[in-house]
Formats: C-alpha cells, structure tokens, sequence
C-alpha cells in the first residue's frame, strides 16, 4: 500500500472520519489527508498511504479551487452557519457591480487573519477549542495566495463565487473580509472543493465505493503528489547507491534546464523510488527513500 487516493468527502464527516474509515480499510498501512476540510464542507479530500504519508506536505502546497456560497447580513462566531448566526439590522444591501469592484483587493498575495474557529494551535491547543470554551483567542494575520474569485450567481443575500487559491488560504476569511469591506457582514453557508492540483471532485471516491477492492484499484501513484518535480529514471545500479544512502553522479545540466531544488526518481517501471537534491553540480543525493514493490 503505497499512494493517493482521491476521496469525495460528503458534508458531516470530518476529515479525520474519512481517513479513519480509510486506515481500516489498509492497516497496517498509515493513511493522513492533505488539507483539512471542515464537517461543512464537501469535495475532494486527497488521503496518502503507507509511505506516501511522507508526501502530504507536497499535495497541501498544490492549488486549489472552491465552490463557496455566501450569506450576505449575517455574522457567526465560526464565520459560517455552524454557529449561532446572528442577522444584521438593516445592512447595506450591496448590488454586484458593488461586489466586482471589491474583487481585486482579495487577489493576488493577501494578508488574511484565520477564523478563531479553525485548527491552527495557540499555546499548544486547537484555536477553535480555546473558542468553544469561551476564551479570548486572538490569530495574527498571514500571507495568502488568491489566484482568481469569480462570482457564479448572486441574489441577496446569497452569494456563490468560485475561488482558486493557494495553501492556508481560509475561504471563510475571504467572505468575511470582502463583507467586512462593502460595510456589511457574511457566513458561509456552503462549500466544495473542487480540486486540489490535478484531483478533481468529480474523479473522487465516495464513502459508498470505499472497500478494499475500490481502494486497491483506484490507488493513484505516489509520484501524483510530486508531478510538479523534475523527473530523472535511475538505472538499477543508481538505485542501488541511493538506497545506500550514497551519492550518484548524473549530468544535470544535459537533463534539465535550470538548477532543480529537488528531483522526483522513478525506477525502470516509472514508479516512485526517491526525491533527490543536488548535492553539487552533477552530484545527487537521496533525502527521502521509498520502499521498492515486490
């Protein structure tokens, strides 16, 4: 056991449900998500397993694209309608050309200050768990990538926008903050994740089709979560030294055409064998093996 698995995550179940109702399914092997999708939520949840768990970082930092709706009016703790929402007296009623023009100052590289309800830690603990219990919590802002918001539909007070964006964006945050700036306030009443990378929603497992033979026949390749990486095929001598832990020297600069941070190696059968640095020019070296199939 040893890949991806694109599940399609139904609203009410955790992220942690989900990859639980995996690992039962593959135990021994581990299994972790790649990118935490509230109870709220539905859509692609990218779970890794067996030693591509040591790959989940690399699939979180992937773009991803979200079907949000928005209730324009309304405020809630959670900044969504899984806490006491609480109705605006005579708010601003915005018209669409009023929320297009405040568009471009949610693009591009932002400063966004995460919901007190989410999973970042303070002092150890779960913010959201500091929030439930009634304690002050206070989250400084941070910089986010947003690629692309297009509203798909909107007729008050609901609002549908589709969003692209990068790793540790909060799309709660985005419509709070785009409320927050047409003098009014919003909850998020709804959300998919549509893709993350190349995992699209429609391609996702449901939690009917998880069984060992669904799992066994649609486990993606571990190299789907580094496709972003230079490749390079080693011979089965090269192999051999790297899984010694040694130094292999290859012609970099006849491969590639720039200087590569780190290289994704594939064995003869195009499967994931290692990631690799350049110690120096022409000189490669393992900093992550993986286990060869039988």
């Amino acid at each position: 056991m040893f890949g991806i698995l694109n599940i399609n995550k139904p609203a009410g179940w955790t992220s942690r449900d989900v990859v639980n109702r995996v690992h039962r399914l593959v135990k021994p092997a581990k299994a972790g998500h790649a990118g935490t999708l509230d109870p709220l939520a539905t859509g692609v949840l990218v779970v890794c397993i067996g030693p591509a768990t040591r790959l989940i970082s690399y699939v979180q930092e992937m773009q991803k694209q979200y079907q949000a709706t928005f209730l324009l009016g309304r405020s809630s703790p959670s900044d969504d309608t899984e806490t006491e929402i609480v109705e605006l007296a005579s708010p601003p009623i915005p018209t669409l050309d009023d929320i297009k023009a405040r568009l471009p100052q949610f693009t591009g590289s932002i400063q966004q200050t995460p919901p007190i309800y989410s999973a970042l830690k303070i002092g150890g603990k779960r913010a959201y768990h500091l929030a439930r219990s009634g304690q002050q919590v206070e989250l400084k802002p941070r910089t986010v990538q947003i690629y692309e918001l297009v509203i798909t539909a909107y007729e008050y007070p609901r609002l549908e926008m589709t969003i692209r964006c990068g790793s540790g964006t909060y799309v709660r945050s985005v419509g709070r903050d785009l409320a927050e700036s047409l003098g009014t306030a919003a909850v998020m009443s709804g959300l998919t994740r549509t893709a993350i990378g190349h995992f699209q929603v429609q391609d996702g497992l449901s939690l009917d089709q998880l069984t060992q033979e669904e799992v066994a026949a649609k486990l993606q390749p571990a190299r789907c979560a580094v496709d972003h990486l230079p490749t390079i095929t080693l011979t089965p001598q090269q192999l051999e030294e790297i899984r010694n832990g040694r130094l292999i020297e290859v012609d970099t600069a006849a491969l590639f055409d720039s200087p590569c941070s780190e290289i994704a190696a594939l064995d003869n059968d195009g499967r994931l064998v290692a990631l690799m640095q350049e110690k120096q020019p022409g000189i490669l070296g393992p900093i992550r093996n993986f286990p060869s199939p039988p």
